[in-house]
């Protein structure tokens, strides 16, 4: 039975197992510090499709099939997917996983997309609803450069606090049973806001998002940073990842010695120009589902939590003057 510790966390008491995983990333990424860790790299970012936005549904439909043939499991045999991505009414999955014919939610939560889909699924499976959950999200560089800022043609200039969003996808799947690494817990994020309304500054808007749910988390599981061989965000970038570590250290809760950030992973970030590091929905997805899942197969980390975080805004509500709301989910994941 799942039990409620603390004020916000879940503690599972079927521990649903991550049997397989799966990332694709297009040619940029491929050329990153990561790069050996990814299932697929794609030299093509529009992955032979006539546009953007339908180039990034087939990221994700790779990414989920490559989870699926991984664990030797069938659509047919899976019981719910959980996917996401940034577009506008969340196309990217919709039209990506729509031939799948797997019972389908979409999700959005920017880019926490990925953990708020991990945090569903393990609930779900966790409770007996289904036996397996297939967890998914993806962004692309080009369907979200012109969706939030300007199409590519404008050749705007990008300001130092900006960040790259990654071309990729990455897919969990989720079983009642088999091996892998297994949730323990989850923590779902507040909406949190400090007022923060430059679009071009997303890690200082979700750093705040991220601390809130960091402390929630350890305050409710009663551990301390140092419990945990890596507490990974995803995406704060530089900028964010400083903030966040000068905020927790000031919060009597020091993770400097145990954080990483997947925004700071993914690319070299001088050598590739990215600024402040990466973003979107696939830079933890594809990072924890790539680099992450390695290293607990492999024994490699024993015991994680990973939050991933999101802006919670559009274009027009940035327009008509608004602040950038921020959420962060986490999910803490133990080795076997």
């Amino acid at each position: 039975m799942n039990t409620r510790v603390g004020r916000r966390t879940v503690e599972l008491g079927r521990r649903p197992v991550i049997i397989s995983s799966a990332a694709v990333v297009g040619a940029k990424e491929g050329e990153g510090p990561l790069a050996k860790d990814f299932d697929m790299i794609v030299s093509d970012d529009k992955m032979g499709q006539k546009s953007w936005d339908l180039a990034e549904g087939a990221f994700q439909k790779t990414a989920v099939e490559l989870a699926l043939k991984k664990a030797g499991v069938t659509a047919a045999e899976t019981d719910c997917v959980l996917a996401g991505d940034l577009q506008n009414q969340c196309v990217a999955a919709n039209y990506g996983l729509r031939d799948s014919s797997i019972p389908f939610y979409g999700l959005y939560g920017a880019c926490s997309t990925m953990i708020e889909s991990l945090s569903l699924g393990a609930l779900l499976v966790s409770g007996g609803a289904f036996g397996r959950v297939m967890c998914s999200t993806s962004s692309h560089f080009c369907s979200a450069e012109k969706q939030f800022r300007n199409p590519l043609e404008y050749g705007g200039q990008r300001a130092p606090a900006a960040q790259w969003t990654v071309t990729g996808s990455g897919a969990a799947l989720l079983a009642e049973s088999g091996t892998g690494p297994v949730i323990t817990h989850v923590t779902p994020g507040k909406i949190v806001d400090k007022g923060v309304n430059d679009m071009n500054n997303m890690g200082a808007a979700m750093a705040p998002a991220a601390l809130d749910t960091i402390i929630a988390h350890l305050e409710d599981t009663n551990t301390v940073p140092s419990d945990y061989d890596l507490i990974l965000t995803g995406d704060l970038g530089i900028v964010g990842s400083d903030i966040l570590c000068d905020l927790s250290a000031g919060s009597g809760y020091d993770i400097s010695s145990v954080h990483n950030d997947c925004g700071k992973m993914i690319y070299n970030i001088k050598e590739q120009d990215v600024h402040a590091g990466a973003s979107g929905c696939g830079c933890c997805a594809s990072v924890f589902c790539g680099y992450v899942m390695r290293r607990l197969n492999k024994g490699l980390y024993k015991k994680i939590l990973v939050i991933a975080t999101g802006a919670l805004m559009n274009p027009t509500t940035i327009q008509q003057g608004e602040s950038i709301p921020s959420i962060a989910h986490a999910v803490s994941i133990t080795a076997r």
